[in-house]
């Protein structure tokens, strides 16, 4: 779901009891059997924040300690040519993941932040990396029109929360069902929601209507909250895996495969016995609730 302005998200998150969940990562690129090099890049992050009390007199459970987690998943999918596209998503993924290091507020706790300054966030961080993008166009024409997609979550406990740029895909699979979260910025979804039938907008799935770099100026970001339940998953692909395997066909490797990096083995070699035209690149979080020590499974 994208994010309702009307409403706060700390009002909607605030609602329901925390509940702690432990995190299963796999994740998988292949050059696939057709380009002659990887254009594509991911990467899974855990960010901590550690807070220790080192003297006081005051009662321990009025100062307690603790650290504040929260863990990163994207995918970055580079267009261009040449090595162009690679620099692409290689630029944006590490300018993505230095802003959010550097960042002097901590996006920790989600209750302290509403709707509008999430996204607003969220978008200023999308034009710094569109920014750099276009720095290196204008300084060495050869990267002229170079671009990429990218498409982040952001796991804080229970909640997170995607943004999107492109038609890099998330996935939120719960209870044996797939779907899918973000919505592709390219020609042939504006089409179809026109009302052109899906089968006439085929040859324009690839034409972006929104990415980081190429031709545009102005770059826009797509945020979308969920709530995270046990046993839900999370996954991020470039278009070379879900151009080749569909929405039914990703729940049942889900429900099929328990570890994540079985299942992103699964879903690549899919899409390679498939023809593997493009790069192909999966990155899966399994979200389970933690079972208190002693207590059963």
């Amino acid at each position: 779901m994208q994010f309702d302005e009307t409403e706060p998200l700390g009002a909607r998150i605030s609602d329901t009891a925390e509940i702690p969940l432990q995190i299963d990562f796999g994740a998988c690129s292949n050059l696939g059997k057709v380009r002659r090099n990887n254009e594509d890049h991911f990467a899974v992050i855990r960010r901590t924040r550690t807070r220790e009390v080192v003297m006081s007199n005051m009662p321990p459970a009025d100062l307690s300690s603790s650290d504040d987690v929260s863990h990163v998943m994207v995918v970055a999918d580079g267009m261009g040519g040449a090595a162009f596209g690679e620099l692409a998503s290689r630029l944006a993924l590490k300018t993505a993941d230095e802003l959010v290091g550097s960042a002097c507020r901590w996006m920790a706790k989600l209750h302290d932040l509403d709707s509008s300054s999430t996204h607003d966030r969220i978008q200023a961080y999308a034009d710094v990396i569109q920014e750099t993008l276009l720095e290196y166009a204008e300084n060495d024409p050869r990267l002229a029109g170079m671009g990429t997609t990218l498409t982040c979550a952001h796991a804080i406990g229970s909640d997170i929360v995607i943004a999107h740029v492109g038609d890099s895909r998330a996935y939120h699979f719960r209870d044996g069902q797939v779907q899918q979260v973000t919505r592709d910025q390219t020609l042939a979804q504006d089409l179809l929601d026109a009302g052109m039938p899906a089968r006439d907008t085929l040859r324009f799935r690839h034409i972006l209507t929104n990415c980081f770099g190429g031709d545009a100026r102005e770059v826009r970001s797509e945020v979308y909250h969920l709530r995270l339940q046990h046993g839900d998953a999370i996954l991020l692909c470039t278009d070379g895996l879900s151009d080749l395997i569909d929405d039914f066909e990703i729940a049942q490797v889900l429900e099929a495969e328990a570890p994540a990096q079985a299942a992103c083995n699964r879903l690549v070699q899919m899409a390679l016995d498939r023809g593997g035209k493009d790069n192909i690149t999966v990155v899966l979080g399994r979200f389970r609730a933690e079972v208190a020590e002693g207590a059963g499974a």
